[in-house]
């Protein structure tokens, strides 16, 4: 993949992540199922990104973060109030 697929991938990611945060704060009742759906979209975008420009901080935020949304996602889907970590 060339550095800019990488850095258009990377920003879409990046927008993903903006719009979920802007959603989520703006929203009167807010659907899990698409915050944490978008959140992980993002995170898988941004760890593409970064197997072109691997950066390792920027690799563990991503996997951890994207981790997180999938087990809210699951929960989400479930129909559970709290996801069990």
């Amino acid at each position: 993949m060339s550095h800019f697929a990488a850095t258009i991938i990377g920003l879409i990611g990046s927008a993903t992540f903006i719009i979920a945060f802007a959603y989520a704060n703006i929203a009167k009742a807010m659907d899990k199922r698409l915050f944490n759906a978008m959140n992980l979209v993002g995170a898988i975008l941004l760890l593409i990104s970064l197997s072109v420009d691997f950066n390792l901080p920027s690799v563990v935020l991503e996997s951890v973060w994207g981790i997180i949304a999938l087990i809210g996602l699951i929960a989400a889907l479930r129909g559970n109030r709290t996801p069990q970590i």
